[in-house]
């Protein structure tokens, strides 16, 4: 093939945006890889969504690579951004590629030489500034001020959305937060519905139906003793108001007691259990008053963290489980052990248990049938589950057993796939598991109410009591109180463990909620105090990138789309804290630089348009945070 049908060949496909099928290791960082699409749909979708830098700069690869090598098919280009030092991207084939080519009669000699040719074979871009070799065959690319310029002028006009990354699957469910019910939800629930609420927000971002799922624990053997505490305490129960239970979790620890010393009350408790799971109409309304109660104190905190879920608890899900166990039994899968009906699973010493000896369903049976449902009729292509990590291991028995099932491909980057994103505890200030001063777990509605308190006594210090109206100062104080409670938990790496501190937190200075919400709120003071109509500008300025401290702020703004592809891809909402917190550092070095002048500067339209440009993407990346900016400070 010549090297012009070999160029117009793979422009042809470079030029649209892609479908991708499955995830593919490049360099540092995972990245969707692609797949043409057919003619008919290309246009639409090159409208709606251009692909993140680094995927349009490895299309150009692409093509490079087709022409130096084209007797070494789907060789996919590996390009991770530099450290500006000698480009801000980099191609990394050549030393791969060497070591396949070596020996067969290559025209090359060394990866150097194969760097060379993979340079030379780069179509013309108006992305591309210049190219040059470093090493053993490291093509470094360094972009155009003026196409990186005009990209953040449309994104300024077209919305950041045309910024969203293209991951390979259309509907995903996120199960996560999922407390139980008849108990509080305390600060081990919180790192759930934080960190699913992030991943699902970053999903839908990227143009994902997602399924946000509430897998409440509302079924099982506790409800007996609850229901039956019910009608011993209330007769009339359903005359009973909400206030006149009070407490469920005083409630469920009364009944807890009665269940464990009183020998008559366990025996009603365990028929209580049978009549409910047969259907018993008492015993379901009594069930479902108690479910009510519960949901409406998960409110109070969904509420404030500005949380949306969809509830499909352990009860929608069972009268799935007979199906789906009779099905895994014809196919081989469940056998009998020691009374009980399990899975084995190969490397693990003990079984997945899915029929109790008793009889009974559990977890594992749960989860079966709800994995099921979700393949089957929710037709979802990715299952993410958010829990501690404590439970991993049922969770890769859970995940063998429906490989070995036919549910899921046995390939960890093939779709349809499950992932469980564990999390690490929540500590107090002695290393121990947050709790209360009486060893109670702390009420996560109480923990929240408190980092309003002590936001909104800041503002009242700073004199914004006297000017700004109480509407104002409540808006403020929940936005930053709420704010700094969830983003002290994403910044960190979710396996770990972090310490819960207040003062940390509610510190304006350093990597905090307080101190981005901050820099976001003097951006849009900056650009009110002009007096320019920013939209206007939008449309009639221009944006030039004159200064290097303009060029740094304009390169990591374009790298936005890779970040959070980067975050979803590994499922990790620190990768997006991390990028927010060093956007903030680089617009400071930009802005308190004397020879960037802003305001009355003969470039002000074009400093103003970066200074929006740099608050629209902060916005972006608290509203995938699930976290409220501010404007004024």
């Amino acid at each position: 093939m010549s090297y012009h049908n070999a160029l117009r060949k793979a422009l042809i496909c470079t030029s649209v945006i892609f479908h991708t099928d499955l995830l593919r290791l490049t360099s540092r960082r995972l990245v969707w890889t692609t797949k043409a699409q057919s003619l008919t749909t290309m246009a639409t979708e090159q409208d709606e969504c251009m692909g993140s830098v680094k995927e349009q700069i490895a299309k150009l690869f692409e093509v490079s690579l087709k022409v130096t090598v084209p007797n070494e098919p789907d060789v996919e280009p590996l390009v991770a951004a530099c450290n500006g030092k000698f480009g801000d991207y980099q191609c990394n084939n050549a030393m791969g590629l060497w070591s396949k080519i070596k020996g067969k009669g290559a025209q090359f000699r060394g990866p150097p030489a194969v760097g060379e040719a993979i340079k030379n074979n780069l179509p013309t871009s108006e992305m591309i500034e210049s190219c040059s070799v470093a090493g053993p065959g490291f093509v470094n690319v360094v972009l155009s001020k003026n196409w990186m310029a005009k990209s953040i002028q449309k994104m300024l006009v077209e919305g950041i959305d045309k910024w969203a990354p293209l991951p390979p699957v259309k509907t995903a469910v996120v199960d996560f937060s999922s407390p139980n019910i008849a108990k509080e939800m305390h600060v081990g629930h919180l790192r759930s519905t934080i960190i699913g609420d992030t991943l699902a927000r970053m999903l839908e971002f990227s143009k994902v139906k997602v399924l946000r799922r509430n897998h409440v624990g509302d079924w099982g053997t506790q409800f007996g003793m609850l229901i039956e505490f019910l009608f011993e305490k209330f007769p009339n129960f359903e005359d009973a108001a909400e206030t006149a239970i009070g407490d469920l979790q005083a409630f469920y620890k009364a009944s807890k007691q009665r269940f464990d010393a009183d020998p008559a009350f366990k025996e009603r408790a365990q028929q209580a259990v049978v009549r409910l799971q047969g259907g018993e109409d008492k015993y379901r309304r009594a069930w479902a008053q108690i479910c009510e109660i519960s949901r409406n104190e998960f409110h109070k905190v969904y509420q404030r963290l500005g949380v949306h879920l969809e509830e499909k608890g352990e009860s929608f899900y069972n009268p799935y489980i007979p199906g789906v166990i009779e099905t895994l039994t014809k196919q081989g899968l469940v056998e009998e052990s020691q009374g009980a009906r399990v899975i084995f699973i190969e490397g693990v010493n003990i079984p997945l248990i899915v029929v109790k000896s008793d009889g009974g369903f559990n977890y594992a049976s749960t989860d079966l049938a709800a994995l099921w449902y979700r393949l089957n009729e929710e037709k979802a292509e990715w299952i993410i589950y958010v829990t501690d990590v404590g439970q991993q291991q049922h969770f890769d028995m859970f995940f063998k057993a429906a490989k070995r099932a036919g549910w899921l491909p046995h390939g960890d980057s093939s779709y349809p796939k499950a992932s469980h994103v564990g999390f690490g505890l929540v500590l107090g200030e002695d290393g121990k598991r947050f709790r209360t001063r009486n060893t109670e777990v702390v009420r996560l509605v109480d923990l929240l109410d408190e980092a309003k308190t002590r936001s909104k006594a800041a503002l009242i210090e700073r004199g914004k009591g006297e000017e700004w109206t109480e509407e104002e100062i409540e808006s403020t104080a929940e936005a930053v109180g709420y704010g700094a409670v969830k983003y002290a938990d994403l910044k960190n790496n979710r396996l770990t463990n972090y310490t819960f501190n207040f003062d940390q937190m509610l510190n304006d200075k350093g990597n905090t909620a307080v101190y981005l919400l901050y820099a976001h709120a003097r951006i849009c003071s900056i650009i009110r105090r002009s007096g320019k109509d920013i939209e206007e500008l939008k449309n009639k300025g221009t944006l030039i990138l004159g200064h290097k401290d303009e060029r740094d702020l304009g390169l990591h703004l374009l790298q936005f789309a890779e970040v959070v592809e980067e975050a979803c891809t590994n499922l990790l909402p620190n990768v997006l804290c991390d990028y927010l917190y060093n956007l903030s550092e680089i617009f400071s070095k930009f802005y308190s630089n004397p020879e960037c002048k802003v305001i009355g500067s003969d470039m002000e339209t074009s400093r103003l348009l970066l200074c929006e440009a740099t608050a629209v993407v902060m916005r972006k990346c608290f509203s995938l945070l699930g976290i409220t900016p501010i404007y004024k400070i």
